[in-house]
């Protein structure tokens, strides 16, 4: 090789470390070509991974395919480059082409198969790879200790994944959090906990992990108190920490909680991360306090559809459905374009607001001028809103020409309204329809049975206590809760 075309793939080489433009990759390659380098695979294995960051395997793989001779630095970068993709079979049929190659894997092959195997969950293949690592003796690896542990969490293979684990000589944080994770998605939130608590060194990403699973898991107290011993003892709270206990907090109505919060993320910058103020605003609102979510949402140098969303749906909850409506004006006019969310923020300030007509000049300008597909959620907003403005009857028209399936929660909210306007016919057809659905729910035949009884109707009012005994459903028995919620 020369001198000077040494050179030019050594700059090339440089060049792809921080270029990440397609248009930059495009001219990479041709100079590539131009100067004759396609057979260094220092250079194509360099090449790979950057369209991999930028989502063009389709194009790595042909500049693959053309190499005449790949060696095992290559195949491993294309290993890499697929385990960047997502669930991909192509890796597996690397292997095998590799290996006609009459090339063997070494140890940087098996961490990135092995995290292909997690992505597709193959739990067969994924035991072949690690036979092979037990017997070549690369089990000792780091790298492929930790991709083995997320294959076997990846399968909810926790016997496995602990297995493994155990036989860790070294423990980074990561493997910690795979663990951790893996038995809080199995269910198994003590046995994680119990993982957490045994952790020798815990980042912020672990607590932000562990505080995660329990807000996921339904554990939203047990959130709050590990975003407590956080606090206590000093660690550097991140935009992640925040952005995952603002919700918890508008869960629990924690709102004295979410103010210490928001102090915080103001006098450390946080507030300017877009998904903080959205959770400001988020949990603001669900504690009834407009007046503050408004001001996060006011002050944001930029925002997100999902703040637009927040506030506007925030607006709804509160039963201030004429701001709404003119907050998702004023976002038209910013070029936002409104998504589904939107439509279920903006049809419940309809609700709120009594604005029957308007709601169905919005939910009709969903497909019309803005392609947004109406669900079932969009239907049952409709449902409400006719239900709760006296058009009981429009209601159930409106779901006789639904083009979906309704669910109970539809047929629940139209019920719910014939109680609220005392329409006892239009009941009994919502609520034969939610018998044959929920034929357990006794609260259907509770409800009905209350609208007959206002209505007069009591041989009617018999012929449900009757219907509830032939299916043996009974009354459930009311339940009252009081939480007690202290600041960090």
């Amino acid at each position: 090789m020369s001198r000077s075309c040494g050179e030019v793939e050594r700059q090339l080489r440089f060049l792809l470390h921080g270029r990440r433009s397609w248009d930059h990759l495009i001219q990479i390659h041709a100079r590539i070509l131009r100067h004759d380098l396609h057979w260094s695979n220092l250079l194509l294995a360099q090449f790979v991974l950057a369209c991999a960051f930028l989502r063009k395997m389709a194009y790595a793989s042909v500049v693959f395919l053309q190499t005449q001779n790949p060696n095992i630095l290559l195949f491993n970068s294309m290993f890499k480059a697929y385990s960047l993709m997502g669930p991909r079979k192509e890796p597996l049929q690397l292997l095998s082409s590799m290996r006609n190659r009459g090339i063997w894997p070494d140890q940087y092959t098996y961490a990135p198969l092995l995290k292909s195997c997690s992505n597709l969950r193959d739990i067969v293949f994924g035991r072949r790879v690690h036979a092979e690592v037990l017997t070549l003796g690369f089990e000792c690896h780091s790298s492929i200790g930790i991709a083995l542990v997320e294959f076997y969490v990846s399968c909810g293979k926790m016997e496995d994944a602990t297995r493994m684990f155990d036989l860790m000589s070294h423990r980074e944080p990561i493997v910690w959090n795979l663990i951790i994770r893996g038995f809080c998605k199995a269910g198994d939130v003590k046995t994680g906990f119990r993982f957490f608590q045994g952790m020798d060194k815990r980042t912020v990403v672990s607590w932000n992990s562990m505080m995660t699973e329990f807000s996921q898991s339904g554990h939203d107290h047990e959130a709050l108190d590990l975003f407590r011993e956080m606090w206590n003892k000093g660690l550097e709270l991140d935009d992640a920490t925040l952005v995952i206990i603002l919700p918890v907090c508008a869960r629990l109505g924690a709102v004295d909680i979410g103010r210490w919060a928001h102090s915080y993320a103001d006098s450390k910058g946080l507030s300017k991360v877009i998904a903080v103020g959205n959770s400001l605003i988020d949990m603001y609102a669900k504690c009834g306090d407009l007046d503050s979510a408004r001001k996060v949402f006011d002050k944001m140098a930029e925002r997100s559809i999902v703040s637009w969303n927040s506030m506007i749906t925030g607006l709804a909850l509160n039963g201030i459905g004429e701001a709404g409506i003119d907050l998702f004006e004023e976002m038209k006019s910013t070029g936002v374009k409104p998504n589904e969310v939107t439509f279920l923020g903006v049809l419940g300030c309809c609700t709120h607001a009594g604005l029957v007509k308007r709601g169905s000049e919005l939910f009709n300008s969903m497909t019309e001028d803005h392609q947004v597909e109406p669900k079932l959620e969009h239907y049952g907003c409709m449902v409400d809103l006719l239900g709760r403005n006296g058009c009981v009857k429009e209601a159930y028209d409106f779901i006789k020409r639904m083009p979906i399936l309704p669910s109970a929660a539809i047929w629940g909210a139209l019920l719910s309204a014939c109680k609220i306007q005392g329409d006892s016919d239009v009941a009994g057809c919502a609520a034969k329809e939610l018998i044959d659905l929920e034929p357990w729910n006794s609260g259907n035949y509770v409800l009905l049975s209350n609208i007959y009884a206002e209505a007069g109707r009591w041989d009617d009012v018999k012929k449900i206590r009757i219907l509830m005994r032939e299916k043996c459903v009974s009354k459930a028995p009311g339940e009252s809760v009081i939480g007690l919620i202290d600041k960090p």
